[in-house]
């Protein structure tokens, strides 16, 4: 534990991976496949339903959230149960790679499957991707008890973090050059998609691969059963233990749901509520995610300290009053686009602080030998909001017909969270959980 060499070999593979994130979910994908959508000449249906282009890249993105529903428990206990955490791993990351790489195949009339054909193909490598991305993401979460010590987990979780918004900005800048620089803008967009998957790909090669070490699994399937039966029977138990074993970690994983409802919806949001109520130009908006990566970097480092002084809880806390203000300021005040600039470095301050930390806590609050299973449930917790948030976005600008009134709702996430989050108690919770408290800062 502690291993300087493991760590960063956990700590690298935030860089590979948060490339995806950053360059295909957040700034790419979604504006090409729309752009493919609307230069097609025929309806697209999908099993003879028609779907609106604006809602394809949400409908997939969406899709491979729900699947992952059912599958990042019983991931996590097949992991928990073998010694094949590091397989899985590597396994669903290259897989999401090799789909992501795909990507550069998909333009318009696409030989065979025409537009169209490439629009649901398209859709197909995404939730491929994003499905394996959260795939890994879980066994990915699960070594973080191995490699650190709990004084340690702050800082070993702000660091991984930190070099994903590094790894994610530095890629996003190549990007933003080749778009800029090459007069072809969808071969550069095409280009762009398929360097996040090698970027992916290599990175996950050369650091997870070599360096993270595989543990012996701690337990033994029960004589007579197989893994997916027992699997199944394993997430029911673990949600009858967070009620009844666990409830400070129960409490926890419900705070942390609600309050990251409010951030995965700023996330999702920003850019279409800048460009609609700003004006912000496309090539602007990647600029300022581009910033936003850079000083995220910073602001996780920044926030894994003040860890280390006040505690992790107390930090979050203290990002969620920040968020509450930027919802705020973001209502009343953001009219000009230097403002969404000065907002935007507070949104990436707390933005790598509150998420690496809500990672580093809730290790702390799981038991030993069970942490891919329940930290299956905690990243079904982190995806299943980004599908709830928008939605309660999206009735709120249908019935308000403002963004702009619309953002502000956000604010009930964020006090609620902060709300229940204040009522968790931390030491009672690393006690429940059969983890030694001493050490980590309360």
């Amino acid at each position: 534990m502690n291993d300087r060499r493991e760590i960063r070999g956990w700590v690298m593979y935030d860089w590979a991976n948060s490339a995806f994130s950053t360059t295909v979910v957040t700034a790419l994908l979604g504006p090409y496949i729309l752009a493919l959508a609307r230069s097609s000449t025929e309806p697209i249906r999908v099993f003879g339903v028609l779907i609106e282009p604006a809602a394809i890249y949400t409908f997939a993105v969406g899709f491979s959230v729900f699947l992952q529903i059912p599958l990042l428990p019983l991931l996590g206990t097949i992991v928990d149960y073998t010694n094949l955490k590091k397989r899985i791993l590597l396994t669903f990351a290259y897989i999401g790679a090799m789909a992501t790489i795909m990507l550069f195949f998909i333009r318009v009339d696409m030989s065979f499957l025409g537009t169209n054909g490439a629009i649901v193909v398209g859709s197909m490598l995404l939730i491929i991707a994003n499905l394996c991305f959260g795939a890994a993401i879980v066994a990915y979460n699960s070594f973080l008890p191995d490699i650190a010590s709990p004084d340690r987990r702050d800082a070993v979780s702000s660091q991984g973090f930190a070099m994903g918004y590094l790894g994610g900005g530095l890629l996003l800048l190549i990007n933003l050059a080749m778009l800029t620089l090459m007069d072809d803008t969808a071969l550069a967009v095409r280009l762009s998609l398929a360097s996040a998957g090698v970027w992916w790909l290599v990175f996950t090669y050369l650091y997870p691969r070599r360096r993270l070490q595989q543990r012996q699994p701690a337990r033994q399937l029960p004589p007579g059963s197989n893994m997916i039966t027992h699997g199944f029977k394993e997430i029911w138990n673990t949600l009858i233990k967070l009620y009844r074993q666990y409830p400070q970690t129960l409490r926890y994983l419900i705070a942390y749901w609600i309050y990251n409802d409010g951030i995965q919806t700023v996330i999702v949001v920003s850019a279409i509520f800048a460009s609609e109520e700003l004006g912000v130009a496309d090539d602007k908006l990647l600029i300022l995610i581009l910033l936003i990566q850079i000083c995220a970097f910073f602001g996780a480092l920044l926030f894994g300290r003040a860890a280390q002084r006040i505690g992790a809880k107390m930090a979050i806390m203290i990002s969620l009053v920040i968020w509450s203000a930027i919802v705020i300021y973001a209502f009343a005040l953001l009219h000009e686009e230097w403002q969404l600039f000065v907002l935007g470095f507070f949104v990436a301050l707390v933005l790598g602080g509150s998420q690496a930390l809500s990672r580093s806590l809730y290790s702390q609050m799981i038991p030993t030998d069970h942490e891919a299973e329940y930290f299956g449930f905690y990243e079904i917790t982190e995806r299943s909001s980004a599908i709830i948030s928008t939605v309660a976005f999206g009735i709120a600008v249908q019935l308000t017909g403002s963004q702009r009134i619309a953002i502000v709702t956000l604010i009930i996430f964020f006090i609620v969270g902060l709300l229940l989050l204040s009522r968790v108690n931390v030491k009672q919770a690393i006690i429940e959980a059969g983890n030694d408290p001493s050490g980590v800062v309360l």
